[in-house]
């Protein structure tokens, strides 16, 4: 698996199902980057308006996302060796930056997936992390011997994201990375209905000087979007007359805070 830096022009799909069917899709520019160098893709005078930066993931403190990420690891007793850390994310630009997923696709020295960490964020300021250890190849359908190329896992809801839907439930995700694409689907199930599906999906190219100034050029405040889709769309789902859950503040789990 490559370490170069990659921009990633994603599809971003969200579809409700209950109490009614709600669904849109929309474009975004993403970063593949390793949690080495998460700056590497960005020219050095660029940086001053768009970077991605340690100290906007997993806690607020900690100058080096791949230590931050180790140490995770350590307090969650995952044995992954964390080699490489390649991570999908959203720049800060402008001064602003919003994820609502962040994935961390964790290798072992051999190149082999590990497994990844999904790090959310709410629109409140709070996050959690959920994690996934990879498929092995004998449950997976792939070729005996095989290194996995995704992951699979199901894990209890534990932070209020979105606020039309309780903390209950199950997630259930899928998570691929290859040398020419990304794609991450999480699946929420409440008393045994699947109610929600959110999916990522991108090709890979890499971060070259053109490649970057374009993808800003085209997309120059992705965060900022982002961030107003999620309010625009929960407006029209308020519209709707959708009933709002109210919010119980969520603790960081431990290593995050």
């Amino acid at each position: 698996m490559s370490a170069i830096a990659a921009v990633v022009r994603a599809r971003v799909t969200h579809q409700r199902t209950r109490p009614f069917a709600y669904a849109f899709e929309h474009r975004t520019t993403s970063w593949l980057v390793d949690a080495r160098e998460p700056d590497a893709a960005f020219p050095r005078w660029l940086r001053p308006v768009v970077g991605i930066r340690a100290a906007d993931h997993l806690g607020s403190t900690g100058d080096d996302l791949m230590d931050k990420v180790r140490h995770l690891l350590h307090e969650r007793g995952l044995d992954w060796s964390a080699h490489t850390v390649r991570v999908l994310v959203n720049a800060r630009t402008a001064g602003y930056v919003f994820n609502p997923l962040t994935t961390y696709f964790c290798f072992g020295r051999d190149g082999a997936l590990e497994g990844i960490l999904a790090e959310v964020h709410n629109t409140y300021g709070e996050r959690h992390m959920y994690a996934f250890a990879a498929a092995e190849p004998s449950r997976s359908g792939q070729r005996a011997g095989a290194a996995p190329s995704f992951v699979t896992g199901t894990v209890s809801k534990e932070m209020y994201v979105s606020p039309f839907f309780t903390v209950e439930g199950r997630y259930d995700v899928r998570a691929r990375l290859t040398d020419d694409d990304v794609a991450v689907t999480i699946t929420l199930t409440q008393d045994e209905q699947r109610v929600f599906t959110g999916a990522v999906h991108g090709r890979l190219a890499p971060a070259t000087r053109r490649a970057v100034l374009r993808a800003l050029l085209r997309d120059p405040f992705a965060s900022q979007r982002v961030a107003l889709l999620i309010r625009w769309h929960g407006i029209r789902l308020w519209l709707r007359r959708l009933p709002v859950v109210p919010r119980r503040p969520h603790q960081a789990p431990r290593g995050m805070a």
